[in-house]
């Protein structure tokens, strides 16, 4: 099965991303990522989610859609596609001239939105194509941290979070671990149904009983590696 369409809503106005929410649950293939309220939101939700397409509102507060798609990576280098939902048509040709999927009109039709959708389906990168993330966005206190990829050590799936962790501290993403992953690419890899590891982090790896093994990381780290993820990390190990 295909991996779902990845949507980030960003709208002002809760009424119209609880509605588009309810229309996109009718197609199977596409996942609701997160929503944003404002577009400096949506663009700090981008950098951590790594959505592949967003539906964006035209008129908000502080910094509008379009100023949103100009700050938005090409999709070329793994930026998200865009889709503009507005209650006005004044901004179709701003909109294209943004590179826009398509352009749609509130109230949504249902059958407008299925052809964006397919659209947006038919634009999307393969994942074999789509570039690994060179650094993750996390809130911490009102304020919003960047956080190179480079100088992740390991990662915790803890409810609807991932635990990020450094050298010197933890932070959380509001992620799973499974779509997190994804975006990071091949330098890491799963020791556990909930943990993985950097491969450049490890120092060396330990057999315990059972085929299960201790996994040494760089930094003093000792995480246990289920006998189920061995083998996976034994070869990510050997390349």
């Amino acid at each position: 099965m295909a991996e779902p369409l990845r949507l980030l809503i960003v709208d002002d106005e809760p009424p119209a991303r609880a509605r588009l929410k309810r229309l996109l649950a009718a197609h199977a293939d596409v996942q609701v990522v997160d929503e944003a309220a404002d577009g400096l939101q949506a663009l700090a939700l981008v950098e951590s989610l790594r959505p592949d397409a967003l539906l964006l509102d035209v008129q908000m507060p502080e910094l509008g859609g379009l100023d949103v798609a100009a700050s938005l990576p090409d999709v070329a280098e793994g930026g998200p596609a865009v889709v503009f939902v507005t209650a006005f048509d004044a901004y179709a040709l701003p909109a294209f001239d943004a590179a826009a999927v398509d352009y749609l009109l509130k109230p949504v039709d249902p059958a407008r939105l299925a052809r964006a959708i397919e659209r947006l389906r038919l634009r999307r990168p393969s994942a074999t194509t789509r570039p690994a993330a060179e650094r993750l966005v996390v809130s911490e206190r009102g304020r919003l941290q960047v956080i190179d990829c480079r100088a992740l050590l390991w990662l915790q799936a803890a409810d609807n979070y991932v635990e990020l962790h450094t050298a010197d501290r933890m932070h959380l993403l509001r992620r799973t671990l499974d779509g997190l992953l994804a975006d990071l690419g091949p330098g890491f890899v799963r020791i556990h149904r909930s943990r993985a590891v950097a491969l450049a982090a490890v120092s060396r790896v330990e057999a315990a009983e059972r085929g299960n093994a201790t996994v040494h990381l760089r930094n003093g780290a000792a995480l246990a590696c289920s006998r189920a993820w061995r083998k996976g990390l034994d070869q990510a190990l050997l390349g």
